[in-house]
């Protein structure tokens, strides 16, 4: 095995030490191919409807990998975890495009790899889901643009081993659901044959759908997306053969998340986490690889392992605040027994969940089991899917099984046998024959929670206001905190609360701890005299986000002063407290018709070139959702 040499070692004024010390030994290249938005939808996992010759030759010559999974269902969070090895929940970067910093010695860890005498580039997407994106992209690559490629290697650069990543986009969900159909067939259909083109009267439908002419086109629309990314791969693994590199590289194949279909992306469940993994090693770096070319195996693997797995191929130390273990190499440790997964605010839409799976079954809680899995979101909802499945939920047009995604609520808890039952469509959760194996998952979840120190639990502008007033980041603000979550707060999320206990909380000195108090309250029918336990918490004395929480609470029960105060924080300046308030009218529909002109004055407001960044653009989602679903008419409405 390459030697492996300590971090003290990559300083610059020991670097030819350690050059030195690995010229007698081969250095592999690694190349990553990466695809958005897509579950294990190949031919090689099985799947017959998939078109996908190019990355099914690969497979014959790789490791097929079965339990791989993503650390989010969504990108962002999970690109954050894989620039860093950290999980997003324990940087802050959990929700979606967040901008929050982390700490200058948490690197891009391609920079190692640099600093060791490797070539690296990014080719198209980083999307690093922090505050410190420019300074993660400097550092780790030599070059991050479209057409970052090895091939640029020149002068001092030209004979060095590389590091790089290709990003396609082909099978993003802009393609495979929300582009117009004409868009995409000009875009990604063209470059198919017509005897390629998949056909929507053929295309299988799974359960938790619908069987309509919308969602067989939307499906089969997929497909075609996944046909072309694999063309794509091809070409460029076409390209390393060409170079005469293939003999020298070691090649990794794996997609961001599960695919960008309603009930996968943003979800918990193996449609949302499951990935394909397929890697490659060429005769030289056989030693490295678990298995024979064409086998498969059933190893748990996570995003959270991956930077620390190359890092141990290439015999470099794996830095300390890394979270993951290495999975391939001369003896990488023991596998392992869990993998985690994190759903938090995606867009302009709020939730939480959390996930944790063995090889067999899969345990999902749902933290906010009030709110649909299917709740709106006005980016998705451009899909012509979403609109139809949405629409027939309404309608009472939809299944059981359909309903368990697609209905207004979702179970607190949720397991599933993964082997018997694959689609995660029979939730065991309540079935006493399974009790310890929930209970089991569950302490494993909880644990993890902890050691982790979850920052999902907590409201992103409580965490806005600690790490400001501090001068510090997410990361290093949570290790000041004795737990996190706190015992107190997973007391709680662990009990089945009366009325009268949830509305003790909004009384506790603890704004986070009133702040659940509300989102316990969330789906509840309130009567009269629940109404001033709300309004005391919308007194100035207490923080915005437990302000607004009570004030949406009061709005959704028809109280104009709840209504009142949400329109006059959507009038603010801080971009994640007006968010919030957006976020709220969005949900009240008809109620919040008196909020209109309000609601117009945001819309415009949030769109002006002078509001830089994500949240404001969220912000304009909200309104422009808000308002269309009003009847309202908004100047060029869409993206």
């Amino acid at each position: 095995m390459v030697p492996r040499i300590p971090l003290f070692a990559l300083a610059p004024i020991t670097s030819l030490v350690w050059i030195t010390t690995l010229a007698s030994s081969p250095r592999p290249n690694i190349l990553w191919i990466t695809c958005e938005d897509m579950s294990p939808t190949l031919g090689c996992y099985g799947d017959k409807f998939a078109d996908t010759p190019n990355l099914d030759k690969f497979a014959s010559q790789s490791i097929r990998y079965t339990h791989a999974f993503a650390t989010n269902p969504v990108c962002s969070p999970s690109r954050s975890c894989l620039i860093t090895g950290v999980y997003a929940n324990t940087l802050g970067t959990q929700h979606l495009r967040a901008d929050f910093p982390i700490p200058r010695y948490i690197k891009g860890w391609p920079s190692l790899l640099r600093d060791a005498g490797y070539y690296t580039t990014n080719n198209v997407k980083t999307d690093y889901n922090t505050g410190s994106e420019s300074r993660l992209i400097q550092e780790s690559w030599d070059e991050s643009s479209p057409k970052a490629h090895w091939r640029n290697r020149k002068g001092k650069d030209k004979d060095k081993p590389f590091f790089c990543i290709f990003n396609d986009m082909t099978t993003h969900q802009s393609r495979s659901m929300v582009w117009l159909y004409g868009e995409f067939r000009k875009e990604v259909q063209s470059r198919l044959g017509e005897c390629e083109i998949h056909d929507p009267a053929k295309v299988p439908v799974p359960p938790y759908y619908p069987d309509t002419h919308v969602v067989r086109k939307t499906l089969a629309r997929f497909y075609d997306c996944v046909s072309v990314m694999d063309k794509n791969t091809g070409k460029l693994l076409e390209d390393l053969e060409k170079d005469g590199l293939a003999e020298d590289t070691i090649v990794f194949f794996y997609s961001d998340h599960g695919s960008g279909l309603p009930r996968h992306k943003r979800l918990t469940l193996d449609s949302g986490l499951h990935i394909p993994l397929l890697v490659r090693f060429p005769q030289k770096f056989r030693n490295f690889a678990p298995a024979n070319p064409g086998e498969s195996t059933d190893r748990l693997v996570s995003f959270i392992d991956f930077p620390p797995t190359v890092l141990d191929l290439l015999g470099l130390e794996i830095p300390g605040y890394m979270q993951g273990t290495p999975f391939l190499g001369a003896k990488p440790p023991e596998g392992k027994t869990y993998v985690f997964g994190a759903r938090d605010r995606v867009d302009e839409a709020y939730d939480l969940t959390r996930s944790v799976r063995d090889k067999q079954f899969l345990y999902v809680r749902n933290y906010w089991p009030h709110i649909s899995a299917n709740q709106p979101s006005y980016y998705s909802d451009l899909g012509e899917i979403r609109g139809e499945i949405t629409r027939l939920a309404k309608e009472e047009n939809l299944d059981a099984t359909q309903l368990s995604y697609a209905g207004p609520t979702r179970p607190r808890e949720a397991l599933f046998d993964t082997l018997a039952d694959p689609l995660n469509l029979e939730n065991l959760a309540g079935k006493p024959e399974y009790a310890q194996t929930k209970a089991r998952l569950s302490k494993a979840l909880a644990a993890h929670l902890v050691e982790t120190r979850d920052l999902g639990f907590y409201p992103e502008e409580w965490i806005w206001e600690n790490v400001r007033a501090k001068g510090t980041n997410p990361y290093e603000f949570a290790k000041t905190l004795p737990q996190a979550p706190s015992p107190d707060l997973l007391k709680i999320l662990d009990s089945e609360l009366t009325m009268d206990e949830k509305l003790g909380l909004l009384g506790n000195d603890d704004p986070v701890l009133q702040y659940w108090g509300l989102k316990l309250l969330g789906g509840s029918d309130l009567c009269e005299s629940c109404f001033d336990d709300l309004r005391y918490t919308m007194d100035q004395r207490h923080p915005s986000y437990v302000r607004t929480e009570a004030a949406a609470i009061l709005a959704r029960h028809g109280q104009k002063d709840g209504l009142d105060l949400l329109v006059q924080t959507l009038g603010g300046t801080d971009p994640d407290i007006v968010l919030r308030a957006a976020r709220a009218l969005e949900l009240l529909g008809e109620t919040a018709c008196p909020a209109i002109p309000a609601m117009h004055k945001a819309h415009t407001r949030w769109k002006s070139p002078g509001n830089k960044g994500s949240i404001p653009l969220f912000i304009w989602f909200s309104m422009e959702a808000a308002l269309v679903n009003l009847g309202e008419s908004v100047p060029n409405p869409g993206l």
